[in-house]
């Protein structure tokens, strides 16, 4: 099984790291070979307009598309989240999405860079202890569809969102996994998402 992390823009680095340390193999993805090449895909975070615009501007955003719709494993973190997202709150004047999660997100949902914060999630799937994740300038999900589960939620105000969700072979994370050093949500991305589907 090949991982490909797209590598336009964000920090794909840790993702590949990560992913190295589950034992995996996978690159940084910058081409339609590579796009073509790859079993499972990671949509890392950093700035979501940015690395849509940058997949249009190199032509890789209409066969990312087509390959999340026709079933490739994906997983987004924080941006990534976004960027799978059928509806985005708050976009950016044009701002586009890959698609393929039946989810509203709203940007930047927690507030700015100077908002960003840490929580101890549970999360479905995924045995204790809970997550310490990390949320940067982060999404979080506002509508999911019925054919998407919630894994994880955080309260704010006395009001739960969803911060982790999955349907079907696609995964999304409001928060940083990789950035962490704890890899149980990429060791579940491909245990339980990408082995299932190549199976």
């Amino acid at each position: 099984m090949l991982v490909g992390v797209l590598a336009l823009q964000g920090d794909f680095r840790e993702h590949l790291f990560a992913l190295a340390e589950c034992g995996v193999e996978a690159i940084a993805v910058k081409s339609l070979e590579e796009i073509n090449l790859i079993d499972a895909l990671v949509l890392p975070g950093g700035e979501s307009t940015t690395i849509a615009k940058l997949a249009r501007t190199f032509g890789l955003f209409d066969r990312i598309q087509e390959r999340i719709q026709s079933g490739l494993p994906t997983y987004g973190s924080c941006a990534g989240m976004i960027l799978l997202a059928d509806r985005i709150t708050g976009a950016a004047v044009g701002q586009e999405s890959f698609g393929g999660m039946d989810i509203t997100v709203r940007r930047n949902a927690f507030g700015r860079q100077v908002d960003s914060f840490e929580a101890d999630l549970n999360m479905t799937g995924i045995t204790a202890p809970a997550i310490r994740a990390i949320f940067i300038r982060a999404p979080w999900v506002e509508m999911v569809g019925s054919g998407v589960e919630v894994l994880a939620s955080v309260e704010i105000d006395g009001e739960l969102h969803p911060v982790a969700v999955q349907q079907g072979n696609l995964l999304a994370t409001s928060f940083h996994p990789e950035i962490t050093g704890d890899n149980r949500v990429h060791r579940y991305f491909i245990e339980t998402i990408c082995k299932a589907a190549v199976a």
